[in-house]
């Protein structure tokens, strides 16, 4: 259809009757001497197309209010989209390639809802960067509690703040000189960029860095479940043309050779990785010729799990994953979902990560509990399930637990998969306790905790029933509580941390946006 469609579009411009047997439109250009009209038609076409970008850039303006960021764009069909500040949920900086070679970033502002992301595409890399700054800083309310005791309007202040963050580095110069000097400037920049770390050393101290050795990110990539469904493919491939079935060698091996670039892509974006604590919230950063650097606020992550594949265990490595209510529109490191917080660490990466996402509980005081979370299978101090669960869940009834510790509850399940969810009770929606006929017959019921959508499903099966009671009891109370003495939405205005919670004993100005 498309080719009969291309026939009679080039029949109905060129109109030359002999087409088919006049071989190709170029041929028909140059017999009919049309080499003129053909140029002064892509000359045309381009003009537009480069007017369309221009004026699409032109009318892309943005501003920084007190209490919001808003976008505006469109040509013919305007639109407006606004992030309201104690709505943001993170905000990511990308650099593709072509943008890192012209000096330009794209700002990815992820905002709580379906589809309410706010994009600034394209700015300039120090623009990008400062407008962050600045963002973050109106969003913390750091800056709304320093005018208070100043006595000026946050307007004003805001106004100010964002023309610095746009005003460029350096001095004009005129001249032949001058010209000279600024292109051999703009090229040590873009050298610079492209050699200088991810992540800025004076952004965050080195203690709290956390990186990812090319070594174990190639292991943990040859040892994941889609190395297992390849080895599966392989040896269905080796049997089938063994035994005569050659057809399967054009139908499985295509895929199999594709597989290769799955191990680079995630291989390539994962490096330079890195996770560290900032004023402004937790930075992760990852790619080596396209970059990401994406900043969560405080008090943005709703539920963390920290879990195991089983053929890392002998390795003694991690992932981490989280819930958060928006999500950057870029893929996070190793190709994965922006959600997977940490691809692959040992032990002691995850307490780092931990201390940095929950920063009020992962604590030394707690490590403890958090490792008898990871990787036991005593009590430790967790309510776990009764003997009975054994009927349902033969392997695991013995590591199934909860513990509820300073305002946040832990869920530990699975041998084979070991997984511990970590869910603050200032961000749980709410908890259902379920009962099915086999549960009821031995007493025993599921809990399922609801938190944002994501990855973490913090789920609790095989309870005593009448512990089920009490866990929904203290988890209702606890999570008021929690909610109530909350200020997490302005991490930096100064207030006071809300008090660990005990619980009861168990049974601005428009601009260009260039």
């Amino acid at each position: 259809m498309i080719s009969n469609l291309r026939d009679r579009i080039i029949n109905f411009f060129v109109g030359a009757p002999d087409y088919y047997s006049s071989g190709d439109p170029i041929d028909q250009i140059y017999d009919h001497g049309w080499e003129g009209w053909a140029l002064l038609a892509i000359i045309v076409a381009l003009s537009l197309a480069i007017g369309a970008f221009y004026l699409s850039w032109r009318m892309h303006s943005f501003r920084i209010t007190g209490d919001a960021v808003e976008v505006r764009s469109g040509i013919f069909f305007r639109t407006q989209r606004k992030a309201r500040l104690d709505r943001i949920q993170g905000i990511n900086v990308v650099r593709p390639l072509l943008a890192r070679i012209f000096g330009a970033a794209k700002l990815d502002i992820s905002v709580a809802g379906h589809d309410a992301n706010v994009q600034l595409s394209y700015l300039g890399s120090v623009l990008a960067d400062g407008l962050r700054a600045d963002v973050l800083r109106l969003a913390s309310g750091v800056r709304a509690a320093e005018q208070e005791v100043a006595g000026v309007g946050v307007e004003g202040d805001t106004a100010a703040a964002t023309d610095g963050a746009s005003t460029p580095a350096g001095a004009v110069v005129s001249g032949a000189a001058g010209a000279a000097s600024a292109v051999s400037g703009m090229v040590n920049r873009r050298v610079n960029e492209f050699l200088a770390p991810e992540l800025d050393p004076n952004v965050a101290p080195p203690h709290s860095v956390v990186k990812i050795p090319p070594v174990r990110l190639l292991g943990s990539l040859i040892l994941s479940g889609f190395t297992i469904f390849v080895i599966i493919v392989a040896v269905v491939l080796v049997v089938g043309a063994s035994t005569g079935r050659y057809w399967l060698l054009f139908v499985v091996l295509p895929g199999l050779i594709g597989s290769a670039s799955f191990y680079i892509n995630r291989f390539t974006k994962s490096l330079r990785y890195s996770i560290a604590g900032t004023p402004d919230g937790v930075r992760v950063g990852f790619g080596l010729l396209s970059t990401s650097n994406e900043t969560l606020p405080p008090g943005r992550i709703h539920a963390v799990e920290v879990m195991q594949p089983l053929m890392w265990r002998p390795f003694g490595w991690w992932q981490i994953r989280i819930d958060t209510a928006g999500h950057s529109k870029e893929k996070g490191a190793a190709g994965q979902a922006n959600t997977t917080i940490l691809p692959v660490g040992d032990a002691e990466d995850v307490a780092r990560v931990l201390s940095l996402v929950l920063p009020g509980f992962a604590t030394e005081e707690h490590r403890a509990t958090i490792a008898a979370g990871m990787s036991s299978r005593g009590r430790d101090d967790f309510v776990g399930s009764p003997r009975r669960a054994r009927w349902i869940r033969p392997f695991s009834w013995q590591r199934t637990g909860y513990r509820i510790l300073d305002g946040v509850i832990l869920l530990r399940r699975g041998v084979v998969w070991q997984s511990l969810a970590i869910v603050p009770l200032a961000r749980l929606q709410s908890l259902e306790i379920e009962q099915g006929p086999i549960d009821r017959m031995l007493g025993l019921a599921s809990a399922r905790l609801h938190t944002v959508s994501g990855p973490v499903r913090p789920r609790l099966p095989g309870v005593d029933r009448d512990h089920s009671v009490s866990l929904f009891d203290t988890v209702s109370a606890g999570a008021v509580a929690s909610a109530q003495s909350d200020r997490s939405h302005r991490w930096a205005a100064g207030n006071t941390p809300p008090a660990p919670m005990q619980p009861p004993a168990a049974p601005g100005t428009e601009r260009e946006g260039s």
